[in-house]
């Protein structure tokens, strides 16, 4: 089915029926959004999304390209963090959120009936702004997810290429009975994206992952993304436009303003929307204008 409707509480059909026919609904997506060469990894379509009453994301409609890495850039409140969200079923976990329109992953619905969230998340990891790795040692961190999931193979060989592929090993490999929470923030996040690694998902996604770093964590961060996107689709939501023109090979630009929240204005590879933006809107943010 090409639309659907999934809402957490029984007032969400309410919600949205009361919302329909206001400016917000009579919203057309964008005419400036590119079709990516190459596999499909989500696609998107008319995506809307409601908390309680107040919609969130208008009409949202893009594909993202598989093994390479796409930015989703944009002001405060413009639905960057709901849309990423939206990937792998975390608003699910929000009470009142109300979802319509089609996400697909790989050409399956994430949010089919005969689906499983948690191994949706499984597939599709998410690494979130402030690092937060649990109480516990380095190796048990890392080795949580494999446990819980009743991994069979060597953990001890788990643990080490997950560390490797976030490019921690060689700094924790003589202490991995350390607490996690003794390493330093930048430490803490590779950590964290080590612990997404060993449950072998197909997709990270990361929300603002460097906002709480350091410029030297945030670089490392960055080069592990260039790194990572050569066998994992990654999405980022970042502030930082520099950020996103560095590590990026698509970027999404999304906008609320007074009458229409939570709509995608553009969606272009990266060197293109940041040398040639087709709308004005695109041209004023990344150049400072506003935001």
């Amino acid at each position: 089915m090409s639309l659907r409707l999934r809402s957490t509480t029984p007032t969400g059909e309410q919600a949205r029926e009361a919302l329909r026919g206001k400016p917000a609904a009579e919203h057309r997506p964008s005419e400036n959004v590119a079709k990516p060469e190459g596999e499909i990894a989500f696609s998107i379509s008319d995506l809307n999304l409601w908390y309680g009453t107040f919609q969130a994301l208008t009409n949202v409609g893009l594909d993202i390209p598989r093994q390479q890495v796409t930015a989703l850039i944009g002001p405060s409140g413009c639905g960057k963090s709901t849309l990423i969200r939206c990937l792998n079923r975390m608003n699910d976990l929000i009470p009142g959120v109300t979802i319509e329109g089609n996400v697909t992953y790989r050409d399956a619905d994430i949010y089919g009936s005969d689906v499983d969230p948690v191994e949706v998340r499984r597939r599709i990891g998410m690494v979130f702004q402030k690092p937060n790795p649990f109480p516990k040692s380095i190796y048990d961190n890392v080795a949580f997810g494999a446990r819980v999931n009743g991994f069979r193979g060597n953990l001890d060989d788990l643990v080490e290429s997950s560390l490797q592929r976030a490019a921690l090993w060689d700094e924790v490999k003589d202490d991995l009975k350390k607490s996690g929470l003794a390493l330093s923030g930048g430490q803490q996040q590779r950590l964290c994206i080590a612990r997404a690694l060993a449950n072998n998902p197909d997709v990270i996604l990361m929300d603002e992952p460097c906002s709480a770093l350091d410029p030297i964590a945030t670089l490392k961060i960055e080069d592990l993304m260039r790194e990572l996107a050569t066998d994992y689709t990654i999405v980022v939501v970042t502030h930082n436009m520099q950020q996103a023109a560095r590590v990026s090979d698509y970027t999404a630009f999304m906008l609320t303003d007074e009458e229409i929240t939570g709509q995608l204005i553009e969606y272009a590879p990266t060197e293109t929307m940041f040398t040639q933006p087709a709308d004005e809107r695109t041209e004023d943010y990344i150049s400072g204008r506003f935001g």
